[in-house]
């Protein structure tokens, strides 16, 4: 008998698990030829979802949950689930319902039946979302598909199905600086793309505001492309040509005329706008190198500060 493992990342979500559950576990009755398990990954919750993963392990065997010393976003989320999952297929998805829990046995069917390594949804629309968020997220898919030789679908989710050969290529990508959309798109294997309409949340409000989304969405082009740095390198040496033309120009003004007082309220706003672009290119500049300097240190992806195992074994001591 195969079997599924559900990576279900969770921060404050003491609200949406119990519905999530509910909504899930027709469709594991349903797939009666797979044996299911459904890790929860606490990403250091300030609310009551550890306690109601507690509850949920005690209560049904197929759940689990790994709980952070503190918060240290999705991918650490992600990573630390794909660490810990023992099934055959691996699968990735929100606990706010918005990745339908009904595809779940299409993706097993697909990934069946076409001898596919990985069936992964995308979002067709984003009916339901603020205008200025969509606008945001094709222009972002523009860009980046602009500058990287890894090709990033349009809409696509990390809610996704896998095979165990995939989930080992991505645990042998070990970056301290994770980026999953680009994660799963590099390591290739034979993908097929499952389509649907945008879903809202089952409850409460998204833990994604545009600062964070855009902090994201830098964290994925700088490790994906080295495109930024060549700008900034082509930037620095048009300019150097502009100064060396105003500066013939300068000179041959003065020989010709002489000299004058004229003209500086244009030279301080080229220097301003040239000091402006090299502030822009340094910071281009140091962008990567905060991501080579963090990854030099070798810190953790992650620290577990419990896990369902440990914690039914502990009560089970204490019961006898």
């Amino acid at each position: 008998m195969d079997k599924i493992s559900v990576i279900i990342p969770c921060l404050n979500e003491e609200e949406a698990i119990p519905i999530y559950y509910e909504a899930m576990k027709p469709v594991m009755d349903k797939m009666n030829e797979v044996e299911y398990e459904l890790i929860f990954v606490d990403d250091g919750s300030d609310d009551g979802t550890l306690s109601i993963m507690r509850e949920m392990s005690e209560k049904d065997s197929r759940c689990r949950y790994l709980s952070f010393s503190r918060n240290f976003g999705k991918e650490a989320a992600l990573y630390a689930g794909l660490s810990n999952a023992t099934g055959d297929y691996v699968v990735v998805m929100d606990v706010d319902l918005q990745d339908p829990v009904e595809l779940l046995p299409d993706m097993y069917e697909m990934i069946q039946s076409q001898n596919l390594d990985r069936v992964a949804a995308r979002r067709v629309d984003r009916e339901g979302e603020p205008l200025i968020r969509s606008f945001l997220s094709d222009c972002f898919y523009k860009f980046i598909n602009k500058i990287s030789k890894t090709e990033f679908v349009k809409g696509a989710r990390d809610y996704c199905m896998m095979k165990r050969n995939v989930v080992n290529a991505v645990l042998e990508m070990q970056e301290y600086n994770r980026f999953s959309k680009g994660i799963f798109q590099w390591v290739g294997f034979r993908t097929a793309w499952l389509e649907y309409h945008n879903a809202e949340r089952s409850v409460g409000e998204t833990k994604w505001s545009l600062k964070k989304l855009a902090l994201y969405s830098l964290e994925g082009i700088i490790g994906f492309s080295t495109s930024p740095l060549s700008i900034a390198s082509i930037m620095g040496i048009i300019f150097c040509f502009i100064a060396f033309i105003m500066t013939v120009f300068i000179a041959v003004r003065t020989l010709i005329f002489g000299n004058d007082v004229g003209g500086w309220t244009s030279l301080a706003c080229l220097i301003l706008f040239v000091g402006g672009v090299q502030l822009f290119c340094t910071g281009i500049v140091g962008g990567y190198l905060s991501k080579a300097y963090l990854e030099t240190k070798h810190r953790p992806i992650y620290i577990l500060k419990e896990e369902s195992q440990k914690h039914l074994e502990k009560e089970d001591t204490a019961n006898a």
